[in-house]
């Protein structure tokens, strides 16, 4: 019985560094009853804001600091229980925690209430003549652009009250996939029987043996769709609450609420759709490649992360850091020092996989903390992607948090995908040009072309998904298991234009297998973001005048700059469709590469 290792036996040195955060859980239950003791700090400033300059500094500041205490404690309970479901403690600390945010949330609710009562004009003024304000001129002018959908400080109580119980879909979905739901076992070639953690089915996927694979691939999607209509539920509530309060703040629909937060026109979002439509003949294209490479009859869906070669690339962690150091060598010795020390030394990174992680990865942290990373590495270069990947989060907090202060530490998730999806442009380049080898060429575009089809096949589907559920339950039509599955069956049929079969059932739970839908409107960001960061990376490695001094200026800006204006600095602008064909056009390229390496 091939199985994955309890967490306890995970040697600690591949694991975060919970420790630099809080010694032990006990410190940290701790702070979180020190945080609600201290309620009563922020509240006392509740009704008094528009007394003065001084009063509302001494506000900002109890704020923050409560803020930010709350957040730390948030991310040290979500990550202790991602790195394992299974453990009912950390399941526990969790919830306590987010009970703890919501009351934290609800206790300040009073703030951006008052501040707009006391007017822009003489606020501006307070700014001028308090030092300790000057460094809020974006957040008030950003907080009048939204007067109109800030609501009175009751309602905006209630409603930071709610993300409490509004977590509840995600919740649920993580619970039910992660720790509850079993999955039926494999045997290999071999006959060796492999147990199915989702948190290792990926790697099955990308194993020669294909019979193998379409039975990981079938037991998978067929105990997901065992549950499919809690699924369907959960994910269904999970869309009415955004649609709940996007008519509670007077938008015009959810997707304008999402992106009106970040300063985002609509047609940016709809610009990506469109443009991904225009391009479905370069995926068509490559769907062929890849079926005539394993030569078989029909492509399926198990068969997109099917190796091309026998002769498998390995890559153990050490090295993949190493070649993530070289690759963003462009970027300058300190900033490769402060990567490898982060991915070696100072544990910001939890390795390997074992029983009850999470599926994916995704890197997570609070000024004052390592900007941590959980993963699942598993020797492959789709795992040394995945790691760049992580750390062009983990740097992007890093500098946001050495230069910004704490009112603009936190930047947008459309601004966030460019600096991940920079660092795999740049380390690919990097592989593709030190190693000619011809195994090494084909694996290292594999991996490129597995990037692109989780992000820009995979991810603008979902978001046309995601426009349609938000759409139907604006217009009062329901959403069922089989609306759900019909649709993302009809979704995904068109974009494998007949060039991959399709299992409707199977294909069609695909949005049960993204967490990601829990974030409204956040999975076109991956989509924008891999455009926007292939036309920087260019300009760092054909040598464009300030392309680095720019770039390092858009990982800076924290929120302290509406993203697309940050990243228009950097020398990107989203605001229309061409950094998109460009990207096509880096994919096409690699498309051609591959059928000639193949050839």
């Amino acid at each position: 019985m091939s199985s994955l290792p309890l967490r306890s036996a995970v040697d600690k040195s591949h694991t975060w560094n919970a420790e630099s955060v809080f010694a032990t859980p006990e410190a940290w239950s701790a702070e979180v009853d020190s945080i609600l003791a201290d309620l009563p700090k922020l509240k006392q400033y509740e009704g008094r804001l528009k007394e003065g300059a001084s009063v509302l500094a001494d506000a900002f500041a109890a704020f923050e600091e409560l803020n930010l205490r709350a957040y730390r404690t948030y991310m040290y309970a979500g990550f202790a229980y991602s790195v394992d479901t299974t453990d009912q403690s950390a399941a526990g600390m969790a919830g306590k925690a987010q009970g703890m945010f919501g009351q934290v949330a609800g206790a300040g609710a009073f703030l951006n209430p008052e501040l707009l009562s006391i007017g822009q004009d003489t606020l501006t003024q307070w700014i001028k003549a308090e030092p300790r304000l000057a460094v809020y001129g974006q957040f008030i002018e950003n907080l009048f652009r939204k007067q109109a959908h800030v609501r009175s400080g009751e309602v905006e109580e209630i409603l930071g009250m709610l993300s409490d119980p509004f977590g509840g879909p995600s919740q649920t979905a993580s619970m039910l996939t992660n720790a509850d739901m079993k999955i039926p076992s494999v045997q290999d070639e071999a006959g060796n029987v492999i147990e199915l953690e989702e948190s290792a089915i990926w790697k099955l996927m990308s194993e020669e043996d294909r019979a193998l694979r379409q039975k990981s691939w079938e037991n998978y999607h067929a105990t997901l769709l065992s549950y499919k209509n809690t699924l369907a539920t959960n994910l269904a509530n999970s869309i009415k609450q955004n649609v709940f309060l996007s008519r509670v703040r007077k938008h015009e629909n959810a997707l304008e609420m999402m992106l009106y937060e970040n300063n985002i026109p609509v047609s940016v979002f709809h610009n990506l759709l469109a443009t991904f439509k225009k391009h479905l003949p370069i995926w068509y294209k490559y769907f062929e490649v890849r079926r005539k490479a394993l030569g078989v009859e029909a492509l399926q869906p198990y068969d997109m992360w099917a190796p091309l070669t026998k002769d498998r690339v390995k890559i153990p962690y050490q090295k993949a850091v190493e070649h993530i150091a070289e690759g963003l060598l462009p970027m300058g010795k300190d900033y490769v020092g402060i990567l490898r020390n982060g991915a070696l030394e100072e544990r910001w990174v939890d390795v390997y996989p074992n029983k009850g992680k999470r599926t994916g990865a995704f890197s997570w942290g609070a000024p004052g903390t390592h900007p941590f990373i959980m993963m699942s590495y598993t020797d492959e270069i789709f795992s040394l992607s995945t790691l760049a990947h992580e750390l062009g989060h983990s740097m992007h907090s890093y500098l946001t948090w050495q230069n910004q202060p704490l009112v603009y530490a936190e930047y947008s998730l459309f601004a966030a995908e460019v600096a991940s999806n920079f660092h795999q442009a740049m380390v690919r380049a990097h592989l593709l040009q030190s190693n000619p080898d011809k195994n090494f060429q084909i694996a290292v575009i594999e991996e490129a072309m597995a990037n692109f089809y989780r992000y820009f096949f995979i991810m603008p589907t979902l978001a046309r998904f995601e426009l349609e559920t938000h759409t139907r339950v604006e217009n009062g039509q329901p959403l069922t298991a089989d609306s759900l599955i019909n649709l993302m069956a009809d979704l995904f049929s068109e974009g494998f234009g007949g060039k991959v079969e399709v299992n409707r059932e199977h294909v069609g739970m695909t949005w049960s297998r993204f967490s990601h839908l829990f974030s409204d409107y956040y999975v076109y960001a991956y989509a924008t973001g891999i455009a926007g960061a292939h036309a920087l990376a260019k300009r760092v490695l054909s040598g464009e005048p300030n392309a680095v001094e720019n770039y390092f200026g858009f990982l800076k800006a924290g929120s302290s700059l509406y993203p697309l204006d940050a990243l228009k600095r950097a020398g990107v602008d989203l605001t229309t469709p061409a950094p998109v064909d460009a990207a096509f056009e880096v994919m096409a390229d690699y498309v051609d590469r591959l059928e000639k390496l193949l050839a």
